[in-house]
């Protein structure tokens, strides 16, 4: 994951960080309607149609800003399905590697859209899809078999990938009424691995297209990433469909939402020493930013330095027992005391969805920055029953 310092950002504060709930969530209206801005154009220019994807930010309240750009949502699963349906509206289309008959009668509900992973699934619910009372356009998630990611915990198209189906395990008798194809191999990556890897698609996969009618470019597509090539995205989209004009063609990105919008805000809890002074804050990395520990990535925090850098270096870590939940170093140019609040960054995509109630720490309240006042409104805050009724 590239850091804000990596990306070349420099983020001012211009909002109480004190107007808020600890720890808590803050995502600015301005900075989202920013990135939105720039998908709408990318929607415009290229000829796609570009879907949230809700698996990486799903903060509700935001629908109504975000289905001014964007034509609907992409899910996981029922659950998301339903929230893209009754919240936001549009298109809804949805993926699974495995849709139980339960699962499917729900998404059928809701879905415009159906992904299934393999022919299998497709085979064992195309007479419940055709029995439904609602039209859903199936299509098919194939793998390309083309990595370019840097992170095999993130590459779908790894050996032994459970994501997709091979070129070599597909016939045409698989694709019979099926209506798309889609594929998802990106993570958090620039324009030239689309290129890439759409190429490597078309070369095992572009045969079938003739028959189909949509084509879905998955997620991972960074586009409102400073050093993002739009130009490029644009170019490799408009020259796809000039090549496959029959075809509307889908962008799902997720993070790219959200991407550098929203901070996490903590406080100082205590600091104890060993080895070197320890803070301890009311926030954890494996419960509220758990990609800290899974990418791993180390989080930009405003006004701290790499360790060493500044005069007074600490390592935080968060209130969990869990002995490696430690967020990292960093330093200070005055020492932290009990009460200090810190503002990391980019902290919108891939938290709020992702948190737990391990231990049961509560999860942060969730707030939003009015572009205009710049006031700080708390949408919603967490407690025991949140907790509680997670458990039986």
């Amino acid at each position: 994951m590239a850091n804000a310092r990596e990306q070349g950002l420099d983020f001012k504060l211009n909002f109480d960080i004190m107007a808020c709930p600890s720890p808590a969530y803050v995502v600015d209206d301005a900075l989202l309607r920013r990135n939105l801005e720039r998908l709408a154009d990318v929607q415009a220019r290229s000829g796609a149609r570009i879907l949230l994807a809700l698996k990486g930010f799903a903060m509700w309240d935001f629908f109504p800003m975000i289905r001014e750009y964007l034509v609907g949502t992409t899910s996981s699963g029922q659950d998301e399905a339903r929230l893209g349906a009754e919240t936001f509206g549009g298109e809804v289309h949805c993926y699974s590697p495995a849709f139980t008959e339960d699962e499917l009668a729900v998404v059928l509900r809701y879905a415009d859209h159906i992904s299934f992973n393999s022919p299998g699934q497709w085979r064992r619910f195309r007479e419940t899809i055709a029995a439904a009372p609602r039209r859903v356009s199936c299509g098919l998630r194939v793998n390309p078999e083309h990595s370019t990611g840097a992170v095999p915990l993130y590459d779908p198209c790894a050996p032994g990938s459970r994501l997709g189906t091979r070129a070599q395990d597909l016939t045409p008798e698989d694709l019979d009424g099926l209506e798309g194809l889609h594929f998802h191999t990106l993570c958090e990556q620039n324009s030239d691995a689309l290129e890439e890897t759409l190429a490597a698609f078309e070369a095992k996969f572009g045969h079938y297209l003739a028959g189909m009618k949509w084509m879905n470019l998955g997620g991972g597509h960074h586009i409102t990433r400073a050093d993002y090539d739009v130009e490029r995205l644009v170019r490799v989209v408009r020259d796809f469909k000039a090549r496959h004009p029959h075809l509307t063609v889908y962008l799902e990105p997720g993070e790219a939402i959200a991407l550098n919008t929203g901070y996490l805000i903590c406080s100082v809890l205590d600091i104890v020493d060993n080895d070197g002074p320890i803070a301890i804050l009311d926030t954890s990395a494996t419960a509220h930013m758990p990609d800290v520990l899974e990418m791993p990535y180390r989080p930009e925090i405003i006004g701290a330095g790499e360790p060493q850098e500044k005069a007074h270096t600490y390592r935080l870590g968060g209130m969990t027992c869990l002995a490696g939940d430690v967020i990292g170093d960093y330093s200070f140019d005055a020492p932290l005391e009990i009460g200090d609040r810190l503002v990391f960054t980019d902290m919108a995509h891939y938290t709020m969805v992702k948190t737990t109630t391990f231990n049961g720490i509560r999860l942060p309240s969730i707030c939003r920055i009015d572009a205009a006042s710049r006031k700080v409104r708390t949408v919603r805050t967490f407690g025991y029953v949140d907790y509680m009724q997670r458990l039986s």
